[in-house]
C-alpha cells in the first residue's frame, strides 16, 4: 500500500462488508489494540495480517468463495481471527456450541456442510468422534498442536503471505450461520449476509453511544449470536475487546479485570449479574472505568435489576432479540433506566424490554394476524432489513418463520401507550436458563429413554439464580423405581449440561386436554 494514497487505499473493498471494516481499521488505527486474550495482545494492523494469512492458507487447501468453515471453541484470540478470514475470504462461518455432546455436534456439522472445522485443543477427543462419522468435513484445524490427522492452526498461518487477498466479497454475500438449537432431529441455522450483520453492528454501536477507545470485556460466548453481536460494534468504532480467558463466568476475575484493563463496557445475562451482586465485598473493587452494562438473553427480574442499579449506578441497557432477528430488536436505554428511578410509577418500565430499535418495526398480533391495542397480549412479530436471510437449507421452515417480511418470534407480549414492549410468555414453551435456550421436547425425548419413565413433561420454573430452571415432571412405569438424581444423571450422560433438568418431581398422572395433549400450563400453576 502506498502510504501517500491512504484515502484511495481505503476504497479497496466494497462498502457494507466486514472486509472493508477490517482493512479500514488496519490503516487508520494500526497500533491500537483490537483484541486481548490473557497475555496476548493484537493490534488492528496485526489482526488484518493474521486474517490475510489465514485466507491464503485456506485457499492453499482449495477453499473458494462460498465455502463453509465451522468453529468449535470457547472464547479465545483465534476466534475473531477465524471469523475475520470468513469476512475477507468470502467464506461462510458456522458457529458450534462446545456444550453439545458429540452426537449433537455431528448433526449440526453435517447440516452445515462445513468443509473445515476449527477447534480448541480441549475438544480433541470429541472432534475425533465426529471425524469418524462426519460426511462432509475434510479438514480439522486445531488451535493447539497437530495430532491424529489434524492441522495445527499455527502451521496454517505460517508460510502464507500477509498481503491483501484478491477476493470479490459483496455486501449481500452470506457470511455467517448461527444455530438456534442443538436438537439432533431438526437443527436450524440462521443465515446472515455482510449487510445484515453490518447494519446490526452499526445500530448497536449507535444505541450504546460507543466511542474510539472504549473497552469491552467479553464474557459471553462468541458462538452465540448475542455474545458475537456485542464484539463487532467495538471493533467498528476502533475499540478493544478484552476476552476473558476461561469458559465459565468468574465474578471475581470479572471485577478484577474491569479495574486492571480499564473496562468501559460489560455484556451479561441476568444470572451473571446475580453472581456479581452476591459477592460480599463487591465494594472493594474499582468499578469507576465502567460506563455501560448491557443485559439480555433472558428476562431480568426487576428486584435483581434494582439491586444492580444501586450497586453499579444507572449505567444499564437492555436488549431483546432472537437468533433469527439480528438479534438487535429492542433497546431499553440508559436514559430509560434513569428515568425509571425517578418515581415508583416509572419503575414499571424496568419490566419492559424497551422500545423498537432504529430500523425495526414491531407489531403485537392475535392468531389471525390482527394488530392488538396496548395492554393486550399477542405474538410479537418483527420486521427489519437485518433479520436473518433464511434458515440454512430449510426453505419450508423459513417460510413459516418469516411471513410477508415479518419474523414470527413465537414470543407473547404486549406494549404500552409509549411503545415499550413487555414479554409475557413464550408461545413455543422454550426455556431460557442462564441465558441458554432449552427446548423441552429435546429433554423429554431423553427422559422417555429412561427404562423407568412412562410419561414426562419438561417446563421452566422460576429460579433465584438461573431466572428459569429446567424442571422435569415424571410418571414412572408400574412397579418401576427411580430417584430424581438417577434420572438427572441419566440425562447428563446424553446431553449438554445446561439442558439437564435441575430438579425432577414425580406424579401419578399428567394433566391432559381432551385430545390427550399434556397441559403444561397446569403444571406451571403451582410455581
Amino acid at each position: 500500500m502506498d502510504k501517500k494514497l491512504i484515502l484511495k487505499a481505503l476504497g479497496r473493498y466494497p462498502l457494507g462488508t466486514f472486509a472493508d471494516l477490517i482493512y479500514r481499521n488496519a490503516i487508520l488505527y494500526p497500533e491500537t489494540e483490537a483484541f486481548i486474550w490473557d497475555s496476548e495482545k493484537i493490534t488492528f494492523h496485526r489482526f488484518n495480517q493474521k486474517v490475510n494469512a489465514l485466507v491464503h492458507g485456506l485457499r492453499a487447501l482449495g477453499f473458494q468463495k462460498g465455502a463453509i468453515i465451522g468453529i468449535l471453541s470457547w472464547n479465545r484470540i483465534e476466534y475473531p481471527e477465524v471469523f475475520g478470514a470468513a469476512m475477507k475470504g468470502g467464506f461462510i462461518l458456522a458457529h458450534f456450541s462446545p456444550r453439545l455432546k458429540p452426537e449433537e455436534l455431528r448433526h449440526l456439522i453435517d447440516d452445515s456442510q462445513a468443509a473445515a472445522l476449527f477447534f480448541a485443543p480441549e475438544f480433541q477427543e470429541g472432534v475425533e468422534a465426529v471425524r469418524r462419522q462426519s460426511i462432509k468435513t475434510q479438514f480439522f484445524i486445531s488451535f493447539g498442536r497437530s495430532a491424529g490427522g489434524t492441522i495445527a492452526y499455527r502451521d496454517l498461518l505460517e508460510g502464507h503471505p500477509v498481503e491483501e487477498p484478491d477476493a470479490a466479497v459483496g455486501k449481500d454475500d452470506p457470511l455467517v450461520i448461527f444455530y438456534t438449537s442443538g436438537t439432533t432431529g431438526i437443527p436450524r441455522g440462521a443465515v446472515y449476509s455482510h449487510s445484515q450483520k453490518m447494519q446490526n453492528t452499526q445500530v448497536k454501536a449507535l444505541d450504546l453511544g460507543l466511542q474510539f477507545g472504549d473497552r469491552h470485556l467479553v464474557v459471553l460466548p462468541m458462538f452465540h449470536i448475542g455474545g458475537d453481536s456485542h464484539v463487532w460494534p467495538f471493533f467498528l468504532m476502533g475499540g478493544c475487546n478484552v476476552i476473558m480467558p476461561r469458559a465459565s463466568f468468574d465474578p471475581v476475575e470479572t471485577l478484577k479485570t474491569i479495574s486492571a484493563e480499564q473496562i468501559t463496557d460489560l455484556h451479561i445475562v441476568p444470572t451473571q449479574l446475580i453472581s456479581l451482586l452476591n459477592l460480599p465485598d463487591i465494594e472493594k473493587y474499582d468499578l469507576r472505568p465502567l460506563k455501560r452494562i448491557w443485559y439480555a438473553a433472558s428476562p431480568m427480574p426487576v428486584e435483581v435489576l434494582k439491586r444492580g442499579l444501586s450497586v453499579f449506578g444507572p449505567i444499564f441497557f437492555q436488549g431483546y432479540g432472537q437468533t433469527e432477528s439480528g438479534p438487535h430488536t429492542t433497546v431499553l436505554t440508559m436514559a430509560a433506566h434513569r428515568a425509571a428511578l425517578a418515581s415508583e410509577e416509572g419503575m414499571r418500565v424496568l419490566e419492559s424490554c424497551g422500545q423498537p430499535c432504529i430500523g425495526v418495526q414491531i407489531r403485537i398480533v392475535d392468531d389471525a394476524g390482527n394488530d392488538l391495542l396496548p395492554g393486550r397480549i399477542g405474538e410479537i412479530i418483527v420486521k427489519s432489513e437485518r433479520i436473518m436471510s433464511s434458515y440454512w437449507r430449510k426453505p419450508e421452515d423459513t417460510q413459516k418463520a418469516v411471513k410477508d417480511g415479518w419474523l414470527q418470534t413465537g414470543d407473547l407480549g404486549y406494549y404500552d401507550e409509549r411503545g415499550f414492549i413487555y414479554i409475557a410468555d413464550r408461545k413455543n414453551d422454550m426455556i431460557v436458563t442462564g441465558g441458554e435456550n432449552v427446548y423441552p421436547k429435546e429433554v423429554e425425548e431423553v427422559l422417555y429413554r429412561h427404562p423407568a419413565v412412562a410419561e414426562a413433561a419438561v417446563i421452566g420454573i422460576p429460579d433465584a439464580y438461573w431466572v428459569e430452571r429446567v424442571h422435569g415432571v415424571v410418571v414412572l412405569k408400574r412397579d418401576a423405581t427411580a430417584t430424581g438424581e438417577e434420572i438427572m444423571e441419566f440425562c447428563r450422560e446424553q446431553m449438554a449440561a445446561y439442558k439437564v433438568p435441575k430438579s425432577v418431581e414425580f406424579a401419578d398422572t399428567l394433566p391432559k386436554s381432551p385430545q390427550g395433549k399434556i397441559l403444561k400450563r397446569e403444571l406451571r400453576k403451582k410455581f
